[in-house]
């Protein structure tokens, strides 16, 4: 495979933002993050780090585990790629656009936010705690209304990041290849970077590396959330500004405080709280002013929000495009 320029990333790119929007996740063939998280499951099941004694040993383990998974992710993609390339190059740059929109989520991270609200909206709460077990790990049999809508909103706010931004910008850095390794990275760290028992060892590697990918995007995330929610009647771009500075420090993640305190401040709401944990309470830091009452429409604002910013990345990227030629 040639190695594309960014005058031929730029527009590849672009396309594959729209494609999401146009189709989302595909149903069919499987989803890279199947295969991806099938890979995972198999080398857990190789490297075995129960049967492994000390923490120095069961961490070594889960660095090969993420070198392995980055490694080969990287590589089928690229030899994919290639091999498109190598009939013709239109059919690479197809392969390339189709596969960077796998490793981008605005419209399957909408409709499942969507699967939350509709039923809020019409009153059936069980089923609204059912479709919110689908997108966080909190348990949810117990969440009233708003407790519901505010875990679809973080998860949202969140997610701006892991299922659009960063992924762009490892596409415009690398290619296809480049973000489908973000996206293993990613994968890996929701399966494997927890701070429990299991994991704690085992995962450490996988959830310090999704820190370090999303560390920059997640800061221009913050700022594109802020610019997103200037053009939105009822939006406060300053005060989502602010909210960063004030609160998202207070997140335990190094990058995730920044989406969620952004959109917490543009709406005029407060996130965090108490979760629920396999019947065990955790308080999160709580983001932004309580300004109002957070309500399930608040759901339909955050995917707003994150339309806006795909918008956003799409007109950057296209304008840069056009600069270059």
């Amino acid at each position: 495979m040639m190695f594309y320029s960014m005058k031929e990333l730029l527009p590849l790119t672009a396309a594959a933002i729209a494609i999401d929007w146009a189709v989302g996740d595909p149903k069919w063939p499987t989803h890279p993050v199947i295969w991806i998280g099938r890979l995972i499951r198999l080398l857990e099941r190789l490297l075995a780090p129960e049967k492994r004694s000390g923490p120095a040993a069961v961490r070594t383990l889960g660095v090969l585990l993420t070198v392995i998974t980055l490694t080969i992710s990287w590589g089928v993609m690229w030899a994919v790629v290639w091999a498109a390339d190598y009939v013709h190059v239109w059919l690479g740059y197809a392969a390339s656009a189709w596969f960077i929109s796998t490793t981008i989520a605005v419209k399957g991270l909408k409709d499942a936010a969507m699967l939350v609200y509709n039923p809020l909206a019409d009153g059936r709460l069980g089923e609204a705690r059912k479709y919110v077990g689908y997108i966080v790990g909190r348990d949810t049999d117990k969440l009233d209304e708003r407790e519901a809508a505010r875990a679809a909103i973080e998860t949202v706010a969140e997610n701006t990041v892991d299922a659009l931004v960063s992924p762009v910008l490892f596409a415009l850095l690398g290619g296809a290849p480049l973000a489908m390794l973000y996206r293993a990275a990613n994968t890996l760290d929701s399966m494997v970077g927890y701070r429990n028992d299991k994991y704690l060892y085992f995962g450490w590697c996988s959830a310090r590396t999704d820190d370090v990918l999303n560390f920059i995007p997640a800061r221009l995330a913050g700022a594109m959330l802020a610019t997103a929610a200037a053009a939105h009647p009822g939006m406060r771009a300053g005060r989502a500004a602010r909210a960063i500075l004030a609160f998202a420090s207070r997140h335990p993640s190094p990058n995730s405080g920044i989406p969620e305190s952004a959109v917490a401040g543009a709406l005029g709401i407060e996130l965090g709280g108490t979760n629920v944990y396999f019947g065990i309470a955790s308080e999160r830091a709580r983001m932004g002013w309580p300004l109002r009452r957070l309500e399930p429409v608040d759901i339909v604002r955050t995917a707003r929000l994150l339309y806006g910013v795909s918008i956003i990345l799409f007109a950057e990227v296209i304008a840069i495009w056009f600069a270059m030629r």
